[in-house]
């Protein structure tokens, strides 16, 4: 698998630069997954060291790589610092499908900030990655992000009972998707006269 672009394209948004983590930013992701509740709903254990950051941002590299997943560092434009990701996991380009992921450190919350940047992201796998399925997983008791990916026009598909076992416990996955013909009705209704 891989991209058709051979290095990570940057995306800027109206408030922020979406762009590739680096070595440099290890700090920056080892902070933002050491908070109990950025992490909570996802398989992460809260990080402790630098080393932790590290690995972190040589997932995201290697990802990109393989061509399996794109996941851009969501730069704070006034510090230059890492204040969460947005991107893609299990890239399927023979099934023009992708999965997107998001996080975002805490004192960020509230301020609209992932629904730019996801707009953004999910507009970058439509038009530049030629998907036509975008979709998006998470723990059913993850109210928030239930509610962004309806405030984004993903729709609810339904509960997979016990999909993955994480910390310890089996959990279920809610799966939502938004689908090419979304973006395109919408371009349609902006372009005919009312």
């Amino acid at each position: 698998m891989s991209f058709p672009f051979t290095e990570m394209p940057k995306i800027t948004t109206a408030r922020f630069v979406l762009r590739p983590i680096e070595r440099r930013d290890a700090g920056d992701m080892a902070a933002l997954y050491a908070d109990e509740e950025v992490v909570r709903y996802t398989p992460l254990e809260p990080y402790v060291t630098i080393e932790d950051g590290m690995k972190a941002v040589e997932w995201c590299t290697n990802i990109f790589t393989e061509g399996t997943g794109i996941r851009w560092g969501i730069e704070n434009p006034s510090s230059g610092t890492i204040i969460g990701t947005c991107g893609y996991l299990n890239y399927e380009p023979g099934h023009r499908r992708i999965e997107l992921g998001y996080d975002l450190a805490k004192r960020y919350w509230g301020q609209g900030i992932m629904t730019e940047v996801a707009e953004a992201v999910i507009d970058f796998g439509f038009r530049n990655l030629g998907v036509n399925r975008i979709e998006a997983k998470i723990i059913p008791d993850n109210e928030a992000s239930g509610h962004l990916l309806i405030k984004l026009g993903f729709q609810y598909e339904g509960k997979l009972r016990q999909h993955e076992f994480e910390k310890g416990r089996f959990i279920d996955i809610a799966v939502y998707s938004i689908l090419r013909e979304k973006l395109l009705a919408a371009e349609i209704r902006c372009v005919l006269p009312d």
